[in-house]
């Protein structure tokens, strides 16, 4: 007789909980189904696996080496079997933060969708500065670099941020060229007052004790009050090359905060071939 496999599967999980019924419970089968299948196992090893009590089951000391054994053998068959599972899916999810998701992946996606048919994108919201192993995607692209062994990154944009307003904002106030005016209109902020006093303070403006002005939670929000014309917003030019380029926003001054900060894709070091492909036509379409 064989080696009854589909029998281990219980046993290791009967062991390692010390109750039939606990066992089951993970295994979504009945008390009596991995009571037969121990049964059937204790047959062809010709000994009893377990020490049946009152108060339940006790692994049998014979098969305490046996049963460590089978849980770290079954332990690395199923990490083998993910390695495999993500060698061949096709599916890539890409945690992205909302800025550049909006800007710069969803607007061009479908090019890279038409380019690799085979593949689906699966792209959710990932937050600035989280790390690839705590969002559990493939890819991701955030601020920051990730410092983790096993990880690439790749920079995208310089976090450089400048003072920017719309064309009709200016209209309204007239010509903004010179840090006391930019102090003087209407500031808009994103999460913090914060970047407004780092930027006011390198630009050698004397600092008021507060800092007027509504406060976005999201830069998203800050960048469309700033098209609409409410004021005067500190954006990362880069990630807003667009809207500069079509004329929706205008730098008021050279001077910049934060430059030495980046946003960066981060994959793993040996990705997947639709992996690899995705970051290679994301890197193209920010160039």
């Amino acid at each position: 007789m064989t080696l009854p496999f589909g029998a281990l599967r219980a046993f290791e999980a009967a062991a390692r909980l010390s109750s039939f019924s606990r066992a089951g419970d993970e295994l979504r089968v009945t008390h009596a189904a991995i009571s037969h299948q121990i049964r059937h196992l204790e047959e062809w090893f010709g000994r009893a696996l377990f020490l049946r009590e009152k108060r339940g089951v006790r692994l049998a000391p014979e098969a305490k080496s046996f049963a460590e054994t089978l849980s770290s053998s079954l332990e690395r068959i199923s990490a083998e079997a993910e390695l495999l599972k993500l060698r061949t899916r096709s599916e890539i999810t890409v945690g992205c933060i909302p800025s550049i998701a909006t800007r710069w992946l969803i607007p061009s996606l479908s090019d890279f969708l038409a380019r690799h048919s085979d593949v689906t994108i699966k792209v959710v919201y990932a937050m600035a500065e989280q790390r690839l192993r705590e969002t559990g995607c493939d890819v991701l692209i955030t601020l920051g670099a990730d410092t983790f062994e096993g990880v690439v990154c790749h920079q995208l944009f310089s976090r450089a941020t400048q003072p920017v307003a719309s064309p009709r904002y200016l209209e309204r106030k007239g010509s903004i060229d010179h840090a006391t005016q930019i102090a003087t209109a209407d500031l808009l902020h994103d999460e913090t007052t914060a970047h407004w006093a780092q930027w006011l303070d390198k630009a050698g403006v004397p600092l008021t004790p507060t800092l007027k002005g509504p406060v976005f939670q999201d830069f998203n929000l800050l960048a469309t009050a700033a098209i609409a014309g409410h004021g005067v917003a500190l954006c990362p030019v880069e990630l807003c090359r667009r809207e500069i380029e079509n004329g929706d926003l205008i730098v008021l001054s050279d001077i910049a905060i934060l430059a030495q900060e980046s946003y960066f894709l981060i994959c793993r070091a040996s990705p997947q071939k639709s992996i690899s492909a995705f970051c290679t036509w994301f890197k193209s379409v920010i160039e």
